[in-house]
């Protein structure tokens, strides 16, 4: 007997120092005869119902309950053998590809609920929803976009709608889910080669150009589609006033570099900003301008190639991580506006200023966090030239002698330290306790 059970030992054994499960190695329950896919039901007879339904799952249409869920008891919800995270992903591993592109978020945080009901429905695929109802769920304001947009794009109104283009789990191809990189996604629709493509494009060859670049792939209130928020010369089908023209090797590159483009134009906005004392810097390189906003069209205001806050973050990643932070901090109920809505030029100038920072104002206290903190009208710490810093008595005491401008992480009131006394004891040293 025991020769006749080594192999099988040694077996485990080299299976266990390799780090592989046998097989074997999944939930079993031994039930009596005739139990299984019935004794459960006599409680959970609501589930008679479910196995109505169109789609079902197939454990629980063949009956193995227990193979989700534990009969006795289990510390997950819903009695379920291990969390939902990892249970639907050991049947469901193909659902992200490897090296994926992008991954849906409910998908990496294990939410397959949040789209399928886990037993049954009459839905394909036991989704909750169809269509772009389901995706509107959490997609509000692209689901409202589409919706009430004036020209529509004819896939998103499509009975597929969103899968159209996306993938909802994962892409191994592109961002955003898309089933392909864009332009080679749109295209597989719109015929670039057709004289009618061309025309629309005043001739310029754009086959192999992002198509995102001025369309919004959604829906839009400007015909064509185009962003609502598009450049003058591209609305007004004035390509060659940034671009040579259409039959140029060099067609799609610009005529000129940097802000000495954009000035052909803005000619008072650049001269009024270079007059300042303090340029922000990413005007001065040969991108200019570009490296804010986008030339063509976008879904912001001012042209800006993603919200301000991130565009800002583009650079500044360590403050906007500060603002992030604090944001998330339950203390900072009292957290500056500007901060809580990453409204940097609320503050800061984004394009140049006289004063440090890029600050609207020379006098921060006065002429900055006065706009909206009317601390001159109750008590207050003094502040002002007659007030003197007792930790550098070469500065005088105002508002960032004692709060931060952008964030204080884990500390109230916008504060460098956990506490007010922490704070006025780097000062008031004879207050320390």
């Amino acid at each position: 007997m025991i020769f006749r059970s080594a192999p099988v030992f040694f077996v485990c054994l080299w299976a266990v120092l390799l780090g592989v499960a046998p097989a074997h190695a999944v939930h079993e329950v031994k039930l009596k005869p005739g139990a299984k896919g019935t004794e459960c039901l006599k409680c959970h007879e609501t589930f008679r119902k479910t196995l109505q339904n169109r789609s079902v799952h197939p454990l629980l249409k063949s009956g193995q309950c227990t193979a989700c869920h534990d009969p006795h008891t289990s510390s997950h919800k819903n009695l379920l053998i291990s969390d939902i995270n990892t249970l639907c992903s050991g049947c469901h591993r193909e659902m992200v590809p490897d090296k994926a592109r992008s991954s849906h978020k409910v998908v990496v945080d294990g939410n397959c609920i949040t789209c399928h009901n886990s037993h049954g429905s009459d839905n394909p695929f036991i989704l909750s929803k169809t269509g772009n109802a389901l995706c509107v769920e959490c997609h509000q304001d692209i689901g409202t976009l589409a919706s009430q947009a004036e020209f529509k794009h004819e896939p998103v109104q499509k009975d597929k709608g969103c899968l159209s283009c996306h993938n909802p789990h994962a892409s191994a191809r592109a961002d955003y889910l898309l089933k392909n990189k864009v332009p080679a996604l749109c295209k597989a629709c719109h015929k670039t080669d057709r004289p009618f493509f061309v025309g629309r494009h005043m001739n310029y060859k754009v086959t192999d150009s992002s198509c995102d670049s001025c369309h919004n792939p959604h829906g839009s209130n400007k015909n064509g589609i185009l962003f609502d928020a598009v450049h003058a010369p591209v609305a007004e089908k004035k390509c060659k006033q940034c671009h040579p023209d259409p039959g140029a090797s060099n067609a799609l590159e610009t005529k000129k570099k940097g802000v000495r483009l954009c000035r052909d134009c803005h000619q008072e906005m650049v001269a009024e900003t270079f007059n300042k004392n303090r340029v922000h810097a990413p005007l001065t390189d040969n991108v200019g301008c570009l490296n804010c906003h986008h030339p063509h069209g976008t879904r912001e205001k001012k042209l800006l190639n993603d919200t301000q806050f991130n565009v800002c973050g583009t650079c500044h990643a360590d403050t906007v991580e500060l603002q992030k932070w604090s944001i998330k901090n339950p203390k900072n109920e009292n957290l500056c506006e500007p901060v809580k809505t990453g409204n940097c030029v609320s503050c800061h100038s984004p394009h140049a200023a006289d004063n440090i920072l890029l600050a609207q104002a020379e006098n921060i206290s006065t002429g900055m966090c006065g706009k909206c903190h009317e601390w001159e009208t109750h008590a207050t710490h003094p502040i002002g030239e007659k007030a003197i810093d007792q930790r550098n008595r070469n500065l005088t005491v105002e508002c960032l002698s004692c709060h931060t401008g952008c964030g204080t992480g884990n500390n109230p009131w916008m504060m460098p330290f956990a506490s007010t006394y922490d704070l006025c004891t780097q000062c008031h040293e004879e207050r320390k306790r």
